[in-house]
C-alpha cells in the first residue's frame, strides 16, 4: 500500500455542498473533518512507516 502525502488538501466547493445538502444533520466523517482537521499533518506520521 502506498500513501501520498495530502497535507492541506480541500475539499471541491460543489462536493462540500452536496455533502451538506444530502446529509445536513451531517455525518461522523463530516463531523472529524470539521473539528480536527489541521490538528495533524502526513508528516507527522512519517517515522510510523518504512520507506
Amino acid at each position: 500500500m502506498s500513501l501520498r502525502p495530502r497535507s492541506g488538501e480541500q475539499v471541491p466547493l460543489l462536493t462540500a455542498q452536496i455533502a451538506r445538502t444530502s446529509n445536513p444533520g451531517g455525518t461522523t466523517a463530516m463531523w472529524v473533518r470539521d473539528r480536527l482537521d489541521g490538528l495533524w499533518r502526513d508528516e507527522d506520521f512519517a517515522d510510523w512507516y518504512p520507506a
